[in-house]
Order: C-alpha cells, then structure tokens, then sequence
C-alpha cells in the first residue's frame, strides 16, 4: 500500500508548504500517541521522546508535536538539540515507546521534517507508519488522562559517554589534531567533547549555530573550509557531519576527502584482518572500485537500493554488520542501530590507530574509479527499461567498458531527474560515455 506522508527516510519539505505546518505536526503528534496507545493494548501511549537539530523552525514543531503527543495522553520527554543517532540510542535506553528527530538532515534550514525511531531504536515498520497515516486522516480528540512533558538533563552526557564506550578499553586519540567541523548542526556540543575527552586536540569549526546557519557552506556535503582549515593549522585530519549528525565525511592530511566508500572500507578491511567482518552491504551508487577492493581481500559485498532503510534490510538479510552509502552514512550494527556519524567516525580512527599509518595511507588502499554522474532533466515520464534506443545505448556502453565499469540510470526518489552514471578505468572513456548516455536519455524523456 503507498504511503500518503510518509518517504523512505520520514517526512520532509519546505517550511509552510504542504504538511511542513505547526498543525500537520499538532496532528501527527496526536496520530503517533493514538497508535501507540493501541499498540500497548491500553490507553497509555507510554513516554516518546523529541529531539531536534538546530533549525530556527524545530522550536515551533516541537511544541506543536509535544501538544499533540500530550493531548493524545502520551508522556514527553524533550531532548533538545542532540544528533538523530543519538535519540535512537536514548529512545532504546530510556525504553521509550518511540523516538521522534526534527530535522531535514543536510538541507538548508528552510527545510524540515520528521524522523521515527521504534522502541528499539530502529526505523518505524512499514504497518506502523501505515497506521499513523491511517489516524492522521481522523479528527482528533483529547485523551481522559493527558500526557506529562519533562526536559531529559542528562541525555547529552549518556550520548557522549556511549560513543566513547563504543570503543576497546584504552583506546585513545591522544597525539591527533583533528579539525571538527559540526556543520552548524545537531552535532555542535557533543562530536567535540568525544573527540576531546578520547584525548584528541580538537579544532571545532561551523559550531555556532543561529537557527539559520545549519548545513551553510559547511558540514559533509560542502568540504571546502574543512579542506582549508586542515591544510592552515597542519591537522591530521578532518572530520565533517551533516545537519543531524547521521553522515559523516574525512578530509585527510594533504587536504584530500574521503567519502562513504573509501570510509567503509577503511572500517571492513580493518574488522576483515581481525575477524569481524562476514559482508559489506553498499548501493547502486557505491563506487565500482569499493566493491573490486572488498573483492580483492575475499569480502562479501552487496549492492542495496539507495536509501539507509534498504542498506539495512540487506544487512538483516545477510546477517552482517557493516554497511553504508557513499553520502557517508554509515551503519555499524554490531554498535547501534542506524547510521550514526560519530560512532562510524570512531571506527575509522580504531583503524587508523591499529594500522599506525596516516589516514592519506590508509586511503591509498582503495582505488576510486572514476565515475561521472548527470542529471537529466524529466518533463514525461517514459519506462527507460523498455525503451529501445536507451537500452541499445546501455548495452553499447557497457561493451566499450568492457567489463571494468558500470553503467547505472536511475530515477531520483526527490527531483525531476534521472540519473545517468558511467563507471570504468579510464575517465575520457567514462565522461564521454556519460554525456552520450545522458543525450539519449534526454532525446526519451523530452
């Protein structure tokens, strides 16, 4: 059944558009508390905690969510701003019923949205968010018992001190300079002191946020002033989230960045030589050579659909632990329960200090292929996969690479494109291949 509010990754949009209103939220927080209470089999809705990253718009949600939670008999527990990894360890410490993240991750802060954990600190199943949509249609009515609302003091502390316990007794990042860049996000107090109290110099950057700032120029998807302020002070390397803590990206010695792939397999090869890796699960998207590299050591690799909720079904299905796209989200499921940042940041650092090697070594390892992506612009919807003179292009394509590349169409789940991406060995080969790829394409969805 299709969702009507729901996405792969929660709900998100344009402040004051659409469902991104103080009374969307008011009736979804009224909605949440409703199935809960049906799901405990009462008319409690138990207690769902709210955390939130530093956009200006978060403070209205989250007084329209608590009002609604409460009205739906639901206790609150108020987080504040804290990393969406964070409120799903806190949801699964404090046994809460559910864990709700305000946050539109790395957008700009006129975007916003909504992120659901479960009880156990994972993504909300497809029949539970099914049910909210479900109650979301309803008219909503006040519970004879209303719900209590209290701020959590202590839940920064227990997040800090988690993510260092993540780690062997012992292990410490003293004698690392290290640039933290916080993309002025929910990320600001916490990613810090970890480093820091692990005994690293940290040099904290875009930690200042206005409510207006987050994701600006800064944070994983905009490396440049990382990339700059490691170069200036001579770091050792740098490290940089997203708006809600749940991607993270390196910037090593030489000013060089290192996205999910290189990362991940950094973190697999690492467990592989120690004996704790059984599979990598990537994407579509994850460079063609990750996956030759994994090859290379006898380690398990699959290809998921885009999107953490895929990355993590594949690793239930296959029964490992390791998995993540290039974006820098990555899972470390023998850890915590979703992508977290910190913690996937903490497993490339257990690596680095294990190989005694600086991280542009480390990073030398893998050999990216180079890879061109373009964005073809979608005006009518046309099935690619039966269209001939595209599938002829494809299959032309993929015979001049002749078995060292890929070639990858794919619809884009947030804009009006498709995606054309060419892989191989050769980058004139590749680019030029994109582009006859993307003209077809284009010439079709005219």
């Amino acid at each position: 059944m299709a969702r009507k509010y729901f996405g792969t990754d929660g709900i998100r949009g344009l402040v004051g558009e659409g469902v991104i209103t103080p009374q969307f939220f008011l009736q979804l927080g009224w909605a949440v508390g409703k199935v809960l209470a049906q799901q405990n089999g009462d008319k409690s809705g138990g207690l769902v905690l709210i955390g939130k990253d530093t956009r200006i718009s978060g403070y209205m949600f989250e007084s329209a969510l608590e009002a609604g939670l409460i009205s739906a008999g639901v206790d609150v527990g108020l987080l504040g701003p804290m990393p969406t990894p964070a409120i799903a360890y806190l949801t699964r410490t404090f046994q809460a019923s559910a864990g709700i993240v305000i946050s539109a991750s790395h957008n700009p802060y006129t975007d916003n949205g909504i992120k659901l954990f479960n009880t156990d600190g994972t993504k909300l199943p497809d029949e539970v968010e099914l049910a909210i949509e479900d109650q979301l249609d309803r008219a909503m009515t006040t519970a004879s018992k209303l719900g209590k609302a209290r701020r959590i003091a202590d839940a920064e502390g227990r997040y800090i001190e988690f993510c260092k316990g993540s780690l062997p007794w012992g292990f410490n990042l003293r004698g690392l300079n290290i640039v933290v860049d916080c993309a002025n996000g929910a990320t600001y107090e916490v990613a810090p002191k970890v480093f820091g109290e692990l005994g690293a110099n940290v040099i904290p950057i875009a930690n200042k946020p206005d409510g207006l700032n987050i994701n600006l120029d800064c944070g994983s998807t905009k490396l440049n002033q990382l990339q700059k302020h490691v170069l200036e002070t001579g770091a050792d390397m740098g490290i940089a989230f997203d708006g809600d803590g749940d991607r993270v990206m390196f910037v090593d010695e030489k000013g060089e960045v290192l996205d999910g792939d290189q990362l991940l397999f950094i973190i697999a090869s690492h467990k592989h030589k120690n004996g704790g890796c059984s599979g990598v699960v990537g994407t579509l998207m994850s460079n063609f050579g990750f996956e030759l590299g994994l090859k290379n050591q006898g380690i398990p690799f699959e290809r998921a659909k885009v999107g953490d909720r895929y990355v993590i079904e594949a690793m239930k299905n296959n029964g490992w632990q390791i998995g993540g796209e290039s974006s820098g989200h990555i899972v470390c499921s023998d850890v915590t329960t979703t992508g977290d940042g910190i913690i996937a940041a903490l497993q490339v650092l257990l690596a680095l200090k294990a190989e005694k090697q600086s991280l542009h070594q480390l990073k030398l390892r893998m050999q990216k292929m180079p890879q061109v992506m373009i964005n073809v612009r979608v005006t009518n919807k046309v099935d690619l996969d039966s269209h001939e003179q595209v599938q002829a292009a494809i299959a032309s394509a993929e015979k001049r690479l002749d078995g060292k590349g890929r070639v990858l169409l794919r619809a884009s789940g947030t804009e009006p494109v498709i995606r054309v991406m060419v892989e191989g060995q050769e980058h004139q080969l590749v680019a030029s291949l994109a582009q006859e790829l993307a003209d077809i394409v284009g010439e079709a969805v005219a």
